[in-house]
């Protein structure tokens, strides 16, 4: 008997990584294998995102695709899930005919029915999988549904709803198992992880949660993912730095480095309120590496105000920076307030200024690792080099005839660059 193969295809967030991961889990229970390629599974999830038009069109391109695949074969399945889904699945059921079945992230009452309909036995809830198949040694742990904010860009609040945290008992439980399944490094994920626990009835904060997962034992890492400038506290700043397997980076996204673009995008502070921020964070947090995301060409950007941006990146010196053209997105009020008036190829020259500028000062930043030892969590082996990251999550490869898959190693850096460093 042949058995039934799978196959996710993920696009977007590291909050999509996680729930890909969560859902293959899932499909195996029901007895699925996973498959190596899209086209010889028998069942594929598209896990989708819309955060971008060009992400959304990836979406709708490869849903044409399989349509063609399931003229061929019938009884292949299609499940759709991730940012895609809305609130209209009558629409989406009448537009896409092909897939079997939409899902919001995390609806797994809906896939439990779409399986029991199709005759496959299952269990009860997913969260209670303890399947013991070895997890990667860095996992991904959503804490967070939703966003609350209403930035005007920003789609998400339309596609997953208001924020809603998960129980600080589930969430060491899951990272609990992680670590008995191989994990070393868990990163807390969410698309605004600060508001995290204000929804539940004892109101815990996301230091309270990394307080707790600071004594799991054989978990040598934690990390967070992303943090809303306006929700950092003095208080949460004070937590991370005294706990010892918190790491020592945060990704703060700026967004526009001028306060009348911040507040057309409604982000909720100034610049100089950022700026006290990264300072009082660099004061607490000795060897602290700081990331951030960065839109140009948002509407009625003038050269002068992306020129204040430009100058704040370089002033600020961020170790990573995630730059991206604005995209209007329906629904959104950037979308319905403002005309999408910076032109595509504006956008793309503000675009690779800051990229280039952002090589530089990464480059500069990371040519004083060399000759360091530092602190690597060994995640895989790349062309016959190990791989992994620092406490501070700079990318090392390094040469080794040891099998050094998940072991926390002492290497020295020979040669760096603005994106890697050898060892």
């Amino acid at each position: 008997m042949n058995v039934p193969k799978y196959y996710i295809w993920t696009i977007g967030c590291q909050m999509n990584k996680a729930e890909s991961q969560r859902v293959a889990d899932y499909l195996e229970v029901l007895g699925y294998k996973a498959a190596p390629v899209l086209q010889s599974a028998d069942l594929v999830v598209l896990n989708t995102c819309v955060v971008r038009q060009s992400a959304e069109s990836k979406v709708i391109g490869t849903l044409g695709y399989l349509k063609g695949v399931k003229y061929e074969k019938p009884d292949f399945s299609i499940l759709v899930t991730g940012c895609f889904v809305d609130s209209d699945v009558k629409r989406l059921e009448h537009n896409f005919p092909q897939v079997d079945l939409f899902f919001k992230p995390g609806d797994y009452i809906g896939l439990r029915n779409w399986a029991k309909e199709k005759g496959i036995d299952i269990l009860e809830d997913i969260t209670s999988l303890s399947s013991a198949k070895n997890v990667a040694v860095s996992a991904f742990v959503p804490i967070i549904q939703g966003c609350n904010n209403f930035c005007s860009y920003c789609i998400v609040p339309y596609r997953l709803g208001r924020e809603r945290s998960r129980p600080i008992e589930d969430v060491v439980r899951e990272v609990t198992e992680l670590v008995r399944r191989g994990a070393k490094e868990a990163t807390l994920l969410g698309q605004n992880v600060n508001s995290y626990g204000h929804d539940l009835p004892s109101q815990p904060d996301l230091g309270t949660l990394l307080t707790e997962l600071n004594c799991v034992e054989g978990l040598a890492r934690i990390r967070f993912l992303t943090s809303h400038p306006k929700d950092v506290t003095q208080k949460f700043i004070r937590d991370i730095a005294s706990l010892t397997n918190v790491c020592e980076y945060m990704n703060l996204p700026l967004q526009a480095g001028d306060n009348d673009v911040l507040k057309a995008m409604r982000r909720g502070y100034t610049v100089e309120q950022y700026r006290q921020l990264v300072g009082n964070i660099r004061n607490c947090i000795s060897g602290i590496a700081l990331g951030t995301d960065v839109i140009v060409g948002f509407p009625g950007e003038s050269e002068e105000q992306f020129e204040r941006t430009l100058a704040m990146l370089e002033d600020i010196r961020f170790d990573t920076v995630h730059v991206a053209a604005y995209s209007p997105r329906p629904n959104t009020i950037a979308a319905r307030k403002y005309d999408d008036n910076v032109s595509p190829d504006t956008k793309k020259e503000r675009l690779n200024k800051v990229e280039t500028l952002q090589a530089k000062v990464a480059g500069d930043i990371n040519s004083w690792l060399k000759g360091e030892k530092v602190e690597v969590l060994v995640e895989g082996n790349k062309s016959g080099k190990w791989y992994g990251r620092t406490r501070n999550n700079k990318l090392v490869f390094f040469e080794s005839d040891a099998d050094c898959l998940g072991q926390l190693v002492d290497v020295t850096i020979t040669k760096t660059s603005p994106w890697a460093l050898q060892a």
